[in-house]
Order: C-alpha cells, then sequence, then structure tokens
C-alpha cells in the first residue's frame, strides 16, 4: 500500500496524463486516511488544533501538500475508464454527481490501449510504472 502512496506522491506529484489502476487510486486514498488520522491525532496532543475543531495545522499542511498528486491520482484514474479528467467536476452535481463519479473510480479500466496510454494491467510489474503513458 504506501509503495503506491511512495510512487504517486514523490514520483508522480502532478502527472496529470496517462492511467492508473483501481488499485493505485485505493491503496493511495487508503493511505491518504491513515496519514489523516495520525495528523488529526497528532494536531488534538500537541495543542495546534483549531478549537473546538480536532484539526489543525499540521493536518492542513499536510492535506495542502498532498492535493496535487491526489487530484492528479484521481485524473489518471478516470483516463483509465476512458473519461476525461474533467469528469471530476461532476462530483458538483448534488449526489448524483457524487454516486456517478464513486461508480466511475470504482469500475474496471477499459482493456487495451484507450486515447490516454497503454492499458496498465498488461504489464505484470505495476508498481514501477504508476502514471506512466508508455510502458
Amino acid at each position: 500500500m504506501f509503495e503506491y502512496y511512495k510512487k504517486v506522491v514523490f514520483e508522480n506529484y502532478a502527472n496529470f496524463s496517462g492511467r492508473a489502476r483501481r488499485s493505485e487510486y485505493w491503496y493511495f486514498l487508503l493511505a491518504q486516511i491513515i496519514f489523516l488520522i495520525v495528523a488529526t491525532i497528532i494536531d488534538k496532543v500537541t495543542g495546534l488544533n483549531f478549537e473546538p475543531l480536532p484539526y489543525g495545522y499540521v493536518y492542513l499542511a499536510y492535506s495542502f501538500a498532498v492535493f496535487l498528486p491526489g487530484l492528479a491520482v484521481g485524473v489518471r484514474r478516470l483516463h483509465d475508464v476512458g473519461k476525461s479528467g474533467w469528469f471530476f467536476f461532476i462530483a458538483l452535481i448534488p449526489l448524483i454527481g457524487s454516486i456517478w463519479l464513486l461508480v466511475l473510480l470504482c469500475q474496471e479500466g477499459n482493456a487495451g490501449e484507450n486515447e490516454y496510454g497503454t492499458d496498465p494491467k498488461s504489464n505484470f510489474d505495476e508498481i514501477n510504472n504508476i502514471g506512466q503513458t508508455e510502458y
């Protein structure tokens, strides 16, 4: 799980091209949740939280630092199902938009090559190719 996180955050910080498998996206999201919980605990224990909220400066700093890689992996995930990254804006439609985006993010990617790159499942060494357009 943390290999995916390292690959997305440090090696493909703002790479919006190529395709991302479901595992890349969801492992990254799981690591995000874990780190945000830890940041919230650090904020609360050190007294850096914004009263009466449980989170504070560490949480915000981490959130800002990983916003761009999170957006990039989401766009690459949409590319894998054959959609443009602009489909993220579908979440702005109340209720239905969020559900539709969740369905797109959960779908299996297009088999074979699409307009955004080659199929990441066609290569068995996927961890070394995260975010790459050509394998």
